[in-house]
């Protein structure tokens, strides 16, 4: 099975929501546990939402329990519900946040939109206050050969050297071309040889489980390597998504392990209603 995608895990998530019934709404104001870190969520969920109402959309987040929220930007998201976050100046999505409660240091940015006007999403990052810009993915070939693998990293520590002039932390995810290998070796190591650790940070997709990645190996393996990271449940009987909380999956030792990965914020990503339901369990976990 092939690691789970952004619009995958979300309809899978969608599938389970809707057969397990509506969750009720968390209380607000929890205090978030985990590395004494906020509990924060990615807004590419609730997109939909947020095509009809960001301000509302925040609010309902941040009733739930959330205490940041990691955006999607504009213009490279402008097809998938966050084309209206442009009709907003940076000081207006940040009056929008502070009214609900809600911080936001990060947002993902594609790369085509940064390779045609870095500087450009640069200010839009710094007018919304973001310390964080990261890519879901280098865009590589599918099969990808060493030689590929050099270019992608190479083009991609120009970029973190340009944000970093500016004061920002480029970031990258692992999805798609970052799964891949090359002569039996992961693409995904062969990046953390390659890329500056100065330059670009690493945030962890947790349902990479699905594809054999698992989170606190790599905290482990790699650290101080880590910025962030996106954060689902995981069933290993039933190979499918589930609230944080349930499953499988050891948080403690994902949460411990992210210490010296060098984690600074996490997100869950799921279904609403799943994400709903991963808060009381954030909430006490202690570690």
């Amino acid at each position: 099975m092939s690691a789970i995608s952004r619009r995958d895990f979300c309809k899978t998530a969608a599938g389970l929501a809707a057969a397990a019934g509506l969750f009720s709404i968390a209380v607000p104001e929890l205090r978030a546990n985990p590395l004494g870190l906020p509990i924060g969520c990615q807004t590419w969920p609730v997109r939909d939402m947020i095509a009809k109402d960001f301000p509302g959309t925040i609010q309902t987040l941040a009733k739930a329990g959330f205490q940041s929220v990691e955006l999607c930007s504009p213009v490279g998201y402008a097809d998938s519900g966050f084309a209206g976050l442009a009709k907003y100046k940076g000081s207006e999505l940040r009056r929008i946040l502070a009214d609900a409660g809600v911080t936001c240091v990060s947002s993902h940015f594609t790369m085509d939109e940064l390779r045609k006007d870095q500087q450009g999403r640069i200010g839009w990052a710094k007018d919304v206050g973001l310390t964080q810009m990261l890519v879901p993915s280098m865009e590589g070939p599918k099969h990808p050969i060493m030689d590929d693998v050099k270019r992608a990293a190479e083009e991609y520590n120009r970029i973190g050297e340009r944000a970093a002039r500016a004061g920002i932390q480029q970031g990258l995810h692992n999805e798609d071309f970052e799964l891949s290998q090359v002569n039996g070796k992961r693409t995904y190591d062969l990046l953390f040889r390659l890329l500056d650790p100065k330059l670009v940070k690493f945030q962890f997709q947790v349902s990479t489980i699905s594809d054999g990645y698992d989170a606190a190996q790599y905290f482990r393996k790699y650290p101080g390597r880590f910025i962030s990271m996106h954060v689902q449940g995981w069933s290993a009987k039933t190979r499918k998504i589930v609230p944080v909380g349930q499953g499988t999956l050891d948080w403690k030792n994902i949460f411990t392990a992210a210490k010296s990965g060098g984690i600074k914020n996490y997100f869950v990503e799921m279904d609403l209603e799943m994400m709903r339901a991963s808060v009381p369990y954030l909430k006490q976990l202690q570690v």
